[in-house]
């Protein structure tokens, strides 16, 4: 099911989100809803509260595959780079953003597995700003330089 993407302005993305306790079947119907959502807006990631739920859940494909994160966090992190991103949740909006280069990723899995991964390039970014909605932070809250596209 396609869910509703809240937009700048709205109050949960200002919040942290809450751990998931148990990887229930809700768990799981929120993981795959999240997918189709993000699929259908052409996004590269989408973090829970971006639709409506404090929860610290994730989801990304950079052309990689898909990833499911539950509860995940970075550990490590090392270098940086600053590249323009967009975010669903701020629709015509980019940004130039500083995120290190290479991160250590730690998290769960949809089996309650742990995952513990390297990721640098656009996994990096987009685990950085994924994790970055849980925290309640948002693309402009990091950004050097902000550009909104105007009607014309």
């Amino acid at each position: 099911m396609i869910l509703r993407i809240r937009k700048e302005g709205s109050d949960i993305l200002r919040k942290k989100a809450r751990l998931v306790t148990s990887i229930d079947r809700s768990v799981h119907r929120l993981v795959e809803d999240m997918f189709e959502t993000m699929y259908d807006a052409n996004g590269v990631g989408l973090a829970a509260p971006q639709v409506g739920r404090s929860l610290r859940v994730v989801v990304i494909d950079v052309g990689e595959g898909p990833l499911a994160l539950i509860n995940p966090k970075i550990t490590a992190q090392s270098g940086s780079v600053t590249d323009i991103e967009g975010c669903l949740s701020f629709p015509g909006v980019t940004a130039k953003v500083p995120r290190a280069e290479q991160v250590t990723v730690e998290g769960l899995d949809l089996d309650g597995k742990t995952l513990l991964f390297q990721a640098d390039g656009l996994l990096a970014r987009a685990v950085q700003h994924e994790i970055d909605h849980l925290d309640g932070i948002v693309i402009i809250d990091r950004a050097t330089e902000v550009t909104r596209e105007t009607d014309g």
